[in-house]
């Protein structure tokens, strides 16, 4: 059989998806080094903008608050993700629960975000816990994250062998035992991913951020926005390089450390099924 050659528009066309989406990524990278202030004109090659940003006490506050509501909500939504995901996967038909699970993804987030407002408000006739600040934007941001952490883990559950769980007890061993040295090894890569994704999500939410955050908890995207209707600096560019270079460093490790723990945690679980079984063959001979 022949194999299809790709003609040279269907090449043109890659290539010009390729260049549309990372032509504005560049564009940011390139205005963040020049120097000029205003304009589209190279007026040569300068890092004061990156000086200036890193001196500027409001958008390191921002980092900061983004960095922390990311992480705190990332480790809360892949916990309960992740527990989610294996409470499913014992049913045959979650049915309705699917449902639930995947509401939040294809809901938009203005209905989120506005939902959200609205039950913080009745919340905060009971509890000022609920006033608008970090509680309730971790709050929000972990209400969206679990349905992703969710579903990558269930994806990962879905390529698994059903009856591992019974032959590991079937070999004697306890629940607990089963669960950490047999299912959580080969659930980890799908669990970082999902973790990567949701922290992800959590850095770069705006809406549902700009309902939910009070006047101490302004994250960058909510910074970024309220500099835009101010006229877009240098600084903002420099901001939005360093962001995109963390972004890149981050997948690249997150994508190594997920290959080499799957690829170990296999092993891993293999090796362990092995010993069980030789044990319990030993067992019976003797």
């Amino acid at each position: 059989m022949q194999r299809f050659r790709l003609g040279l528009p269907f090449a043109l066309l890659s290539y010009f998806c390729i260049i549309l989406l990372y032509a504005p990524s560049v564009a940011v990278v390139f205005f963040s080094v020049n120097d000029t202030r205003f304009g589209l004109s190279w007026r040569g090659l300068t890092l004061e903008w990156y000086r200036k940003l890193f001196e500027n006490q409001y958008i390191l506050e921002a980092a900061r608050n983004s960095l922390l509501v990311a992480a705190v909500s990332t480790v809360v939504a892949t916990v309960l993700g992740t527990a989610l995901a294996l409470g499913l996967s014992r049913f045959r038909k979650p049915g309705a629960l699917d449902l639930f699970v995947n509401l939040p993804i294809v809901v938009p987030d203005i209905i989120m975000a506005v939902a959200l407002t609205m039950a913080f408000s009745l919340l905060r006739a009971f509890s000022s816990l609920f006033d608008m600040g970090f509680f309730t934007l971790i709050t929000s941001h972990v209400t969206f994250q679990i349905s992703f952490v969710a579903l990558t883990v269930r994806s990962r559950l879905a390529t698994l062998d059903k009856n591992l769980d019974l032959v590991a007890r079937d070999l004697y061993a306890y629940m607990f035992y089963s669960f950490t040295r047999v299912t959580l090894p080969l659930l980890t890569p799908a669990i970082l991913a999902g973790a990567m994704l949701a922290f992800t999500l959590s850095l770069d939410d705006f809406i549902i951020s700009f309902f939910t955050h009070g006047p101490d908890s302004v994250t960058l995207p909510i910074f970024i926005y309220a500099s835009v209707k101010r006229g877009i600096t240098p600084e903002i560019h420099a901001l939005s390089t360093v962001m995109l270079t963390a972004t890149v460093v981050l997948i690249i490790l997150v994508e190594r450390l997920t290959t080499t723990l799957g690829n170990r945690s296999r092993r891993v679980a293999r090796k362990r099924i092995l010993e069980a079984k030789a044990l319990k063959e030993a067992g019976a001979a003797a």
